[in-house]
Order: C-alpha cells, then sequence, then structure tokens
C-alpha cells in the first residue's frame, strides 16, 4: 500500500498506516499487560498459589510461538492486513469468515469484561459499596460512549492514546517492582504483621500447594491475561515499515512476559504470603494497601482503571478492523468496509458499540461485578485459542504450499511445523482444563452456540453469494 496523508487513503477506501514504531511497540506492550493480569491475578494466584509463576511461562511460550507464525504469514505477502485476508487466502472463505466473525466477538466479550471492571474498580471510590444494577448500567453506558468517541476521529489519536495508556501500565509496574524490593529487602511488616521475603513463595506449601489440580486450574485467568498479544497483526495494516517493525513488537515479548508477569507476581506473592491474598483483590492495589499507602493504593487503582480502559480502547478498535476487513471480503455487510473522512471504519464502529451496549445489560442480570467478569473472560479465551489455532492451520498450509515464501522468509517461525503442532496439542488441552471448575464450564457449554450460529450465517448468507 502507498503512504500518503490519511484523507488519501479515506478517498481510497484503504486503511492509513498513520502509526509508527513507537505507537506499535507501545501497543504491543498494552496488549501484552491486560485486565487479566491486573483483575485476574488474584484469583488465579488463590486457585494456584506460586506455580502460577510456571503458568504464566509456558502460556507466554506458547503465544510467543503464534506470535512468531502470525509474523511470517503478515510479511510473506504484504497484501495481508490481518489473519482474516490469509486464513482466507490459505484455508479457504470460511476460514475468513470464521476467524474475522469469532475475533470480533472475541473483543465484544472482553469489552463486556472489562464493563464489569471498571464497575468494581469504580467500587473502591464508592467505599466499597457495590453500586445498584441502574447505576452499573449507567457507568457501562458512559464508558462506551467515551471510547466510541476516540476511535471516531483518527487511527493516529488511537496510537497516541494506547501508547500513553501503555506507558502508565508500565510505569505502575516498574513502581510497584521497585517499591516491592524496597519492602523485601528492608524487611517490611505490612499492616497484617507480614514479613516481606522471598520465602513466602515456598513457604506455604511449596510452590505447587494446590497440587496438580490447582496448577490445571489456574490456566483459565492466566491465559485471558495474554490475549490481545495478536494484536499487532491487527494494527500492522495500520503500521509504517511492517518489516522493520512487526519483528521488534513480537520478537520482544518473552522480556515483556519475565518483566510484567513473572518478575511482578514474584514481588507480589513475596510481600504477602499467596494463601492471604484476596482473590476478589487486584494484588496490585492490595500490595500498596498493606504497606499503608493510601495515596499510592488509590493511584494504583486509577492506573488499574487506565488499563481497562485501555483494553476497550483497543477492543473496539480492534473489532472495527475485524468487520472492515469482513466486509472487504463480501463476508459481511457492505456498510461495515466504508471510511469516514478521517478514514475510520465509523459504521463499524457504531455496531460494536450497539453490541457493547447490549453488554451492559450483564449487570442486571449478574450483578456479581467478579462473576460476569469470570463468565465474560471464560468465553473470550476460548474464542482466542480458536483464532489462535487458524493461525496456526494458516501456517501448516503455508509451509507446505508456499515452500518458496518460507524459504527466503527472515523471520521464521523457530522449529516450523513441529513447533506448530506442539502448541496446537497445547491449546486443545488447555480448552479440556476449562471444564475441571464450575464457573468456567458454565462458558464453555455456552460457546458451541456460537459456532451453530457463524455456520448458520455462512451456509445461509455469505455461501449463497459465491
Amino acid at each position: 500500500m502507498q503512504q500518503g496523508n490519511t484523507t488519501q487513503h479515506s478517498k481510497d477506501g484503504e486503511l492509513s498506516r498513520s502509526l509508527s514504531n513507537r505507537h506499535l511497540q507501545l501497543i504491543a506492550i498494552g496488549g501484552a499487560i491486560g485486565t487479566g493480569l491486573f483483575m485476574g491475578s488474584g484469583k488465579t494466584i488463590s486457585l494456584a498459589g506460586p506455580s502460577i509463576l510456571f503458568i504464566y511461562m509456558i502460556i507466554g511460550l506458547m503465544v510467543f510461538f503464534v506470535m512468531r507464525a502470525l509474523g511470517e504469514l503478515l510479511l510473506s505477502n504484504l497484501q495481508y492486513k490481518s489473519f482474516i485476508d490469509f486464513s482466507t487466502d490459505l484455508i479457504g472463505p470460511w476460514a475468513g469468515y470464521f476467524v474475522g466473525w469469532t475475533y470480533w466477538l472475541c473483543w465484544i466479550t472482553i469489552g463486556i469484561a472489562d464493563l464489569s471492571a471498571i464497575i468494581y474498580y469504580l467500587q473502591f471510590f464508592n467505599n466499597g459499596v457495590p453500586f445498584t444494577p441502574t447505576e452499573g448500567a449507567l457507568i457501562s453506558v458512559a464508558a462506551i460512549f467515551f471510547i466510541m468517541g476516540l476511535n471516531l476521529v483518527t487511527v493516529k489519536l488511537f496510537g497516541e492514546l494506547e501508547f500513553w495508556f501503555a506507558l502508565i501500565k508500565i510505569i505502575a509496574i516498574v513502581v510497584l517492582i521497585l517499591v516491592g524490593f524496597w519492602m523485601i529487602f528492608t524487611g517490611f511488616t505490612s499492616t497484617t504483621g507480614q514479613v516481606a521475603s522471598f520465602t513466602h513463595l515456598w513457604d506455604n506449601g511449596g510452590m505447587f500447594p494446590k497440587g496438580f489440580d490447582g496448577f490445571l486450574a489456574g490456566f483459565q485467568i492466566a491465559i485471558f491475561a495474554f490475549v490481545g498479544v495478536e494484536l499487532v497483526g491487527t494494527t500492522a495494516a495500520e503500521t509504517k515499515d511492517p518489516e522493520k517493525n512487526l519483528p521488534k513488537a513480537v520478537n520482544s515479548i518473552p522480556i515483556r512476559i519475565i518483566f510484567f508477569y513473572v518478575l511482578a507476581l514474584v514481588i507480589v506473592m513475596s510481600v504477602t504470603p499467596w494463601n492471604m491474598i484476596d482473590p476478589k483483590v487486584s494484588p496490585f492495589v492490595n500490595l500498596f494497601s498493606q504497606a499503608g499507602i493510601a495515596a499510592a493504593a488509590i493511584i494504583m487503582n486509577l492506573v488499574v482503571l487506565s488499563s481497562v480502559m485501555s483494553s476497550m480502547n483497543s477492543g473496539v478498535f480492534s473489532t472495527s478492523r475485524m468487520l472492515f476487513g469482513l466486509s472487504r471480503e463480501d463476508q459481511g455487510p457492505k456498510a461495515f468496509g466504508l471510511l469516514n473522512r478521517r478514514a475510520v471504519p465509523a459504521n463499524a464502529l457504531y455496531f460494536s458499540g450497539v453490541c457493547l451496549l447490549g453488554g451492559a445489560a450483564l449487570q442486571y442480570f449478574v450483578p456479581n461485578t467478579v462473576e460476569a467478569f469470570t463468565l465474560a473472560t471464560t468465553l473470550s479465551t476460548i474464542l482466542f485459542i480458536l483464532v489462535w489455532l487458524i493461525i496456526l492451520w494458516s501456517y501448516l498450509v503455508y509451509y507446505k504450499t508456499r515452500p518458496e515464501l518460507h524459504a527466503k522468509s527472515v523471520f521464521k517461525l523457530p522449529g516450523g511445523p513441529i513447533t506448530c503442532y506442539i502448541v496446537i496439542v497445547f491449546f486443545i488441552g488447555t480448552i479440556g482444563i476449562l471444564a475441571l471448575e464450575p464457573d468456567t464450564l458454565k462458558s464453555l457449554m455456552v460457546s458451541p452456540i456460537w459456532l451453530i450460529i457463524l455456520a448458520i450465517g455462512y451456509f445461509c448468507f455469505y455461501k449463497k453469494k459465491q
């Protein structure tokens, strides 16, 4: 695609490459530090104990391989704007239809989960008093309109906002790690009488205090913490110099996982023993509360709140681009493929916004925000795994049918097909793990409904156009 100004691209009907390397790098970091880490890690710690560290490293490695496969595919043909394009080209139209609409629903369910998280964190400023269902719904509507307004302006504004949202998250985690190290090395005693020490990691039942069952149970929320890293691939269509910037963003993922996930949680569980961490409270907020630093706890709550808003911002951006791509492939309504004068797919944004407003009704039916969060995150986790599996399937087809492209690739997936098969087996096994916990089993049982809806849509509407 030619580079030019945003207006020109709007006239051409193409997305603008308005995002720089600075934007892409921070979007990648923002995707790797999501609501699942800030809000979900408390529950994961309660399920798995210190073995959560191994869970994050294992999942992180598998997600990194998915990203390497995604990166090689996108760079093999710069006409590919997202995984809709290469899955359609390599597997068939049904795969593009499936992955596009499923990824759209992924971010809609995450948006609904984020609404629950926003309400939950705002309770801190309401003296911990839960909001009524009506108040919760009004807060949700206000959040949706705010994010929609931001996304309707320009792509560059989206990148700028994500840059600062991600920077806030990075600074917060760095400060948490530094404060935690200070508390550990000075033998700080928390408000509960606990002395901060690395020995908490193994003194309370060892690294696997809940046994193998607890270790497996920790995977659901942990995987949700990683969803969104593939957003780098979604933004590739609007990034300058993707051959240079995409590999840099993907290759830095392991470092981010070790620093932002593993090291941060080592600090959290060293300051507060894992068995004293409340699963309903963000351990990041709790660390400062334990230290008796009230102002810092307030600031951390604001940081976590900005993290949730960042997740919603990324989600709304991503859903609109998926609908835009589906429309261009004649797999969605034509109206979704139209850009406004700022080169933004406004109609697609409006549709996603309306669906999120429908999700605000969840506050009435499931007023328990933690339960609503778990239900929504489990469903999105299942859907994201299905998307990742299609990416890996596409890679296997590409490796077999386009050997010349693989041979000249400068960004190859380490291990090639063997790595693909290992990751595929891992993620299929992870879906089975979701059946072990009653709350995640509910979403697992509901998820086939989406596959039925997709099949009806494909065969009754899209297939008839062929």
